[in-house]
């Protein structure tokens, strides 16, 4: 099975924004198990910028697009570095692919970018997939990473995709409202749950539920079964690829 995880800024950081490594290592872990399992997985992964804040503090005078590349350009190879360490620790290689939207288009960019990815999960190596936050411009900018996840999936011809957040899966209502209940599937094209959309984004990053939803719609006419799901939470990777009841579980147009 070929499988995309998407791990959030809110799952990979704690209350304090700091990178939280027991969390990576779960995540590791998870995706370890999976690979001796003989599936073939890819990580896409917030948590560069937040990774770069905890690192160095700039001064307030420099514009916010300066701020984003350069928290970034120095995130990003924390971040590496801890998922380059914790794979190593099951004897697995990661590679760290970054994109814009360029990549997705068409033409050249598209084939280089599919014939990285081919090279890479033809030699068993992990790619962790970002956005290239230095160069991205608003031009070139994704909407969020759930929306790189979802393209990333259809360049690979994943089975299943993991959206994997601060919140248990798609609910009635806000989360934190005792009235609203979890919804544990969801057909394909059923546009009747878009009215219990939350319109908040995310604290730390750009994405929200809106933009998950339009994601796992994508990908069901694309015949990608997609998950949202609790990534803070040990085993979840593992318990939806078992089969068991975990989040909401988006159903493909086809199988």
């Amino acid at each position: 099975m070929k499988v995309v995880v998407k791990v959030g800024t809110n799952v990979l950081t704690d209350d304090n924004g700091e990178l939280d490594t027991k969390v990576i290592q779960s995540i590791v872990h998870q995706i370890a198990q999976l690979k001796e399992q003989g599936h073939i997985v890819v990580l896409v992964s917030s948590g560069a910028v937040g990774a770069g804040k905890s690192i160095h503090t700039l001064q307030d005078e420099i514009d916010e697009t300066t701020q984003r590349q350069v928290y970034s350009a120095l995130g990003q190879v924390k971040l590496m570095n801890l998922y380059s360490s914790y794979f190593a620790d099951y004897g697995f290689y990661c590679a760290q692919v970054l994109a814009t939207k360029d990549d997705f288009i068409g033409g050249e960019h598209y084939r280089n970018m599919k014939n990285c990815f081919h090279g890479l999960l033809e030699h068993n190596i992990i790619p962790i997939v970002n956005e290239n936050d230095v160069v991205s411009l608003k031009e070139l900018m994704f909407t969020d990473n759930d929306e790189l996840a979802g393209l990333t999936a259809f360049m690979i011809q994943a089975d299943t995709l993991l959206l994997l957040s601060n919140i248990d899966g798609f609910y009635t209502g806000n989360p934190t409202d005792e009235d609203s209940e979890l919804i544990p599937e969801i057909i394909f094209e059923d546009e009747s749950m878009r009215k219990y959309i939350q319109t908040a984004k995310s604290s730390g990053g750009r994405g929200g539920m809106e933009s998950k939803f339009n994601t796992t719609q994508k990908m069901a006419k694309k015949g990608v079964t997609t998950y949202i799901a609790h990534g803070k939470k040990s085993n979840t990777i593992l318990e939806i690829i078992e089969g068991k009841k975990v989040g909401t579980k988006f159903l493909p147009k086809t199988n």
